[in-house]
């Protein structure tokens, strides 16, 4: 006979001193996410884009009284087969959860992927963002976003950037965490990576510098940007296969990290689609 179908355990909570509802509270700061491998994501629209990338969450959490929607009726669905736990409670207290004065009708917590470089495919994309030393959540998940526009492979964060998990960041990316493969490493593990195979490192620089436009960009391309306050070390510079410059016309000195990104990976998507 064949074996059951997986049945969602579903409960209501109603106070704020549950043992759950403390538990859920704890994933918004990164020891405790780190400590059980799941993070928090929020919202109708990033739950449903998780889930048509083949995440499902280990735990729904829903606000009683909400309006129905067939989108929440397939993430309960989802939730079922996969027997994990669906968990009805008050606008409030998911307001406590989420940390969010007006929170959406949904929450999901969701197992924390594969950060190695070795999960990576780099021939799976022409282009590549990396941040370093970026310790902005909402700069990290605007990146995330962008290279989901672009059509980036994902994000590499270099040193000790801020966690794309956090529920800052994972909102921030507008559901893009769950599009883009994220990796984490050190300089001195990144560089020999990438190394191992194909792949032009290029950075904004005004180290010997070229202009950003019709500079000869070259497939797998790795778009990096560094700290916000600080830019890139100027080791890492030298060590890039391309340094390129975007012109300032005002007063401004630099652009913010993520929208450096933005300008250089939708001119490297240009350049690589031209050929």
């Amino acid at each position: 006979m064949p074996s059951p179908t997986p049945r969602a355990a579903k409960r209501e909570i109603t106070g704020y001193s549950n043992p759950t509802v403390k538990y859920l509270r704890s994933l918004r700061e990164k020891k405790h996410r780190k400590r059980e491998g799941v993070f928090l994501a929020e919202g109708l629209r990033l739950l449903t884009d998780a889930h048509e990338c083949g995440h499902v969450p280990q735990t729904l959490v829903m606000a009683a009284g909400r309006d129905p929607h067939p989108l929440i009726d397939g993430l309960e669905k989802a939730v079922d087969a996969t027997g994990g736990e669906i968990i009805v409670t008050s606008p409030d207290i998911l307001s406590k959860i989420t940390g969010k004065d007006n929170p959406q009708s949904v929450a999901g917590v969701y197992s924390e992927f594969d950060t190695s470089l070795a999960a990576l495919d780099r021939s799976c994309s022409k282009i590549w963002l990396v941040a370093q030393a970026l310790r902005d959540p909402g700069n990290l998940g605007t990146m995330l976003r962008t290279g989901d526009a672009v059509g980036a492979g994902g994000l590499i964060l270099i040193d000790d950037c801020a966690d794309p998990f956090s529920v800052e960041a994972v909102r921030a990316s507008m559901g893009a965490v769950f599009t883009q493969s994220i990796a984490r490493a050190t300089w001195d593990e990144f560089l020999p990576w990438l190394r191992e195979g194909e792949g032009q490192l290029v950075a904004a620089s005004l180290r010997e510098a070229v202009p950003y436009r019709a500079a000869p960009y070259a497939a797998p391309c790795f778009v990096m940007v560094g700290n916000e306050s600080q830019g890139l070390p100027e080791s890492y510079e030298m060590a890039c296969d391309l340094r390129v410059t975007m012109p300032m016309r005002g007063r401004a000195d630099s652009l913010n990290a993520a929208v450096a990104a933005a300008v250089l990976g939708y001119e490297v998507l240009a350049a690589l689609d031209r050929r």
